[in-house]
Order: C-alpha cells, then structure tokens, then sequence
C-alpha cells in the first residue's frame, strides 16, 4: 500500500493514470496498479531506482509500450477526462502530450535546427509561423541557437537534451513526458535544464511528468513526486515533503540525521522501510 504525504493539489487534473497493469511479452509483469495524477499546469516527478517502472509508465501514458511488445492490461489512462490508452503516439501528439526519450535521441546527422523542425511535423503552420517557434524555442535554449547549423551527432550531450525538448516544443504541447532528463550529463547542466523546464512550466504553462534518478534535483523542481519500487508507487506527496521525509532523506536522497548513509546495506535498508509494512 502507498503512503501519501500532504495534501493532494487542488489545480484541475490533466492526466488521471488509474490502477494501470503492464506485462511485456504476454509473461513479465512490470507495473502492478500505479495510479497517479498530474494536475493542469505542474510538474510531477516519478522518482526511484533504476528499473523501478518510471519509463514503462511514461511509455504506457504515450502509448509507445507497443513497440517494446508491452501492453496496459488492467486500469484506464486519461487525459482531460478522455480515454487515451487506445490512441496511437499520433494521436496523442495531436491532443498536446509529447515524450521525450531517454537517452536524448536526436537525428545525428540533421543540423540542430533540422531535428527542431521534425517537431512541428504534426502542425499546419506557415513559413512565418514555423520561424516564430524557432525564435522561442531559441530563447529558452539559447545554446541551441548558437550550434543551429551543428550536425546534432556532434554536440555535446547537454545540447543534445536541450534539442530533445526543443523538439517536444515544436509541437505546442500542454504536457511532456520527459524520460531521465540529468541521466550522463555534468550538474550544472543538469540545473540549466532543470531552471528551463521551470521556466517553459510557468511561462507556457507546459505540464511535466518527468521520471528522474536524481531524487534531490526532481524535488527541488517538481510540485509533487511519486516513488516506484518494484512496480508500485510505495509513496507520494508534495515534493516539501518528501524531501523532509526521513525515509526519503535516507534511501532518496543519502542522508538523514545530518550524515550521509549508504543503502546498500539490505537487511537495514528493508527494515528502516516503513512505508512498505
């Protein structure tokens, strides 16, 4: 059972993910019920271990589980109160949600700007129009507009996430699915990222899911966070209060008490785990 820590937001529910079910291969069972929620205008953080089920559930929302021979076979998704499980990624890129993949996956061997381009693949925009989401895209990501003309294959892997989500931009999203977004790269561009998602957050109004290893970066950006272990959310609350919470501070985030704890240490690692009795 999942414990939660605070008070649920009162801002209008975007994305309702109720009790979903994934097995992948008709054998392996990888989520076993995770429900959550991302209110109109904010940004969640899935957090956890590395094969916890953040992607797998960031790929059941976008519908992308298909491709790696999984399915949702139990519980419902829905976006604005309509059904979204069924539809194609297409369809869901036409009603505003966007995944960014793991692993920043660009064009390697277009241009900055041809990748930025891809994104605005699904919108009947004109020449004029296409320019002027390039200039914003450029203004949140202003690096990116100095390389536009750089083979993306040879940026650095901060521009490369950077491009990534300047993608997503293009297609005018009210929400991105953003998969591991610090994962390989130096902390203080995982901060500048980070700083932009809150910027396009409060200035587009975009909505974030973002699954993210880094527990104490995800917290210090994001409004509310879930944590998946094994499958399960095993807790969720107010990002203040996760990180507040001893058990976080102590598995989460490597300290508690004022000192820094290693968990590697299983038998304690389960016992101090209270939130699973």
């Amino acid at each position: 059972m999942s414990e939660t820590v605070g008070q649920v937001d009162e801002a209008p529910i975007l994305l309702d993910v109720n009790g979903i079910e994934v097995i992948y291969n008709h054998v392996i069972l990888v989520l076993k019920g995770v429900s959550l929620r991302v209110p109109e205008g904010r940004i969640v953080a899935l957090l956890g271990a590395n094969g916890a089920g953040k992607t797998t559930t960031l790929r059941a929302v976008s519908n992308l589980l298909r491709a790696e021979r999984g399915d949702v076979t139990k519980g419902q998704i829905h976006l604005r109160g309509e059904r979204i499980d069924q539809l194609t990624p297409a369809d869901l890129v036409k009603r505003g949600v966007v995944q960014v993949m793991e692993g920043r996956h660009c064009f390697a061997h277009l241009s900055i700007e041809e990748n930025l381009l891809t994104g605005a693949y699904t919108r009947s925009l004109s020449r004029g129009d296409v320019s002027a989401e390039l200039d914003k895209v450029y203004q949140y990501f202003p690096r990116l507009k100095q390389r536009r003309t750089s083979q993306a294959g040879y940026t650095s892997g901060g521009e490369q996430q950077m491009c990534a989500i300047g993608r997503a931009l293009m297609a005018d999203p009210s929400m991105i699915l953003l998969d591991e977004p610090s994962m390989g790269l130096a902390p203080q561009v995982v901060e500048e990222i980070f700083e932009i998602v809150r910027d396009l957050n409060q200035r587009e109004r975009v909505s974030f899911l973002l699954a993210e290893q880094n527990t104490n970066v995800a917290l210090k950006y994001a409004d509310y966070g879930y944590i998946l272990e094994n499958g399960r959310v095993m807790m969720d609350g107010p990002s203040q209060a996760l990180a507040e919470n001893e058990d976080v501070k102590e598995f989460y985030l490597g300290v508690s008490g004022g000192e820094r704890k290693s968990f590697r240490d299983n038998k304690f690692y389960r016992r101090r785990k209270r939130w699973l009795a």
